[in-house]
């Protein structure tokens, strides 16, 4: 019996895929996730089709950790998947890294994905009464013995099969004899583009930044429940599951992507300037000096809140490059003591001062609270937090690990508690309307519901 844990799956991994004949693209492969380790800095890997089998490379660590030139020089072939991985609390260990790579009736695939299936536990109990061995503790592992129970189908076909059975969020990539294959859940709920490369090359991304640090130029976003095959024939649309509205993950745009990608037809970087924006509008006259942004996520929406509402935008804050994001830490300790490391406050622009810091959420409010007293101790005169997401009440399923909900700090206080508790002077939340027109389109067509706890996609079997 397989055993998938009471707090189901969940990742936020970046997955990218090249396909460019005649050319080496190992090293563009590695770039590719190396613009995505924003996405997840656990472990990385790339697998490559060199015309008759796949050879990959793949452990935990940082991208620029896990390659070497030798490395990548020893991966020949045209035609690459890459994934950049984190993962939840115990999950964390080297056979959980990705591509996953295996053996079927039809020969070799690989398959690396993003998301979280919340019946994984289900499918794989039933896949392991059937047969089926597992090695790891990740819904990809449940996902390529999906597709090898249909081995009789071409890969594409297997994959339109197993998206039947598939319930919650994923994109994906994979390779398999000679051709690349990509597909997103039927809401749409992981991000994934496609783009062109040179005149017969393409890619698929994650994000479309990773098509800029390659040269290649965005065509269009994997549409939501479509299957995309690539060949020799170009792209191909193969099939497209349809449901009756998407469901984009907003955090998305509020946190996760890097700012100068454009996921659904919206810039990230815009649309955080306009909720910086909008939140400046909601909260009024604000007395301060200086508005301040917790970088690099609240920085644009620090500059659209500055310049909406008249303030003096300044950098009073340092980021030290070399850490990790603390919300992607497995511990609580660690996170903290990896504030202090992390953001350091510039006493020169702050001491003295009111100060607006814009940050783009608060989730267990351990982060903030250290930063307030970081700002304190470099001389601050008042601290105001300006967040540009509302309250995050409800753990997500569907990819993110955002705690259960008895570790959300605003599932369990007030806005007043919280602000008491973090020890800033006001506390501000953009509205979930202001929030909606911020990254535009319609409301329906993204998903929040670590925001109200309204589950479109549904909750993991395993749930109680």
């Amino acid at each position: 019996m397989v055993h998938f844990g009471e707090d189901g799956i969940h990742e936020e991994c970046g997955v990218f895929g090249i396909y460019a004949p005649g050319m080496e693209v190992a090293h563009l492969a590695y770039l590719g996730i190396f613009a995505l380790q924003h996405r997840g800095q656990e472990g990385c890997g790339l697998a490559v089709w060199d015309g008759e089998s796949i050879n990959y490379h793949k452990k935990l660590g940082l991208v620029n950790d896990v390659f070497n030139e030798d490395i990548i020089e020893s991966l020949h072939g045209s035609l690459a998947i890459g994934h950049a991985r984190y993962s939840t609390k115990q999950s964390n260990t080297e056979l959980n890294t990705q591509p996953m790579v295996a053996n079927y009736y039809r020969g070799e695939f690989a398959l690396a994905t993003n998301g979280s299936i919340i019946n994984a536990a289900e499918l794989g109990t039933e896949l392991a009464k059937t047969g089926s061995l597992f090695q790891t503790t990740t819904d990809t592992e449940v996902m390529c013995n999906l597709l090898a129970r249909y081995a009789e189908n071409s890969l594409d076909v297997a994959l339109r099969k197993a998206m039947d059975e598939l319930e919650g969020s994923y994109s994906l990539v994979a390779i398999n004899d000679g051709k690349l294959f990509a597909a997103r859940d039927p809401y749409g709920n992981r991000p994934l583009c496609i783009g062109k490369l040179g005149e017969e090359g393409y890619v698929v991304a994650s994000e479309s930044c990773a098509f800029d640090t390659i040269g290649a130029s965005f065509v269009r976003d994997v549409e939501p429940g479509e299957v995309i095959v690539i060949d020799d024939a170009g792209v191909h649309s193969v099939a497209k599951k349809l449901v009756d509205h998407a469901s984009h993950c907003i955090f998305e745009y509020v946190y996760i992507a890097r700012p100068d990608s454009t996921i659904d037809g919206v810039n990230v970087n815009q649309s955080r300037r306009r909720m910086g924006a909008i939140l400046a509008r909601e909260v009024g006259d604000l007395d301060v000096d200086i508005v301040i942004p917790v970088p690099d996520s609240g920085t644009s929406a620090a500059i659209g809140f500055a310049e909406e509402s008249g303030k003096t935008f300044t950098q009073g804050i340092l980021k030290n490059r070399y850490t990790t994001r603390t919300f992607i830490q497995p511990t609580q300790a660690i996170r903290e003591r990896m504030v202090n490391l992390k953001l350091s406050p510039i006493r020169e622009e702050i001491a003295g001062k009111k100060v607006a810091v814009v940050d783009d959420s608060i989730v267990r409010g351990t982060t903030s609270k250290r930063l307030v007293a970081l700002l304190r101790e470099r001389g601050a005169a008042e601290v105001h937090m300006l967040i540009t997401c509302p309250p995050v009440l409800w753990p997500c399923y569907y990819g993110i690990d955002t705690a259960e909900r008895k570790n959300l700090i605003a599932a369990n206080m007030t806005e007043e508690e919280i602000c008491e508790y973090i020890n800033a002077d006001s506390l501000h939340y953009i509205s979930l309307d202001g929030l909606y027109e911020a990254v535009g389109k319609d409301k329906n067509d993204y998903c929040v519901a670590c925001l109200n706890g309204e589950y479109c996609l549904g909750q993991p079997t395993c749930k109680k």
